[in-house]
């Protein structure tokens, strides 16, 4: 059966992992999903994502999830945008997560990046999720 919402998948599979206190979580690859774990580890949510390749072409990322004092330190893992209704936000109107404490992930022409670089960028686009 085919996956509707793959970064929906990836989200949920996070969410799952740091509710059981796995120190990895495993994800199949794609790009969309490469770009967002780039955004979660340079905001510091994730400590890191390396990709396994299996034969016939298939390939993994195998995440490692980030902890403090036996916390996650991902609060909270929301996704905004779903297949079935697109949420879109011009620069002005990107927003805010927890006041600033959070970030808001979205793909821009620019390529993926959080609130905070598009607003540098003055760009907008689709809000994939919300980290907090």
């Amino acid at each position: 059966m085919t996956m509707t919402d793959p970064l929906g998948d990836m989200l949920t599979r996070i969410r799952n992992a740091q509710m059981r206190s796995k120190a990895k979580v495993a994800t199949p690859a794609s790009k969309l999903r490469g770009r967002v774990l780039d955004v979660l580890q340079e905001e510091g949510f994730i400590r890191g994502y390396s990709q396994i390749e299996y034969q016939g072409g298939k390939a993994e990322f195998e995440i490692e999830l980030k902890y403090y004092d036996g916390k996650p330190v991902i609060k909270e893992l929301q996704r905004v945008s779903t297949p079935g209704r697109r949420v879109y936000s011009s620069v002005r109107d990107i927003p805010t997560v927890a006041n600033g404490l959070g970030v808001t992930i979205l793909s821009t022409p620019k390529g993926v990046m959080s609130d905070a670089k598009a607003r540098a960028e003055n760009v907008g686009g689709e809000v994939l999720c919300s980290v907090f």
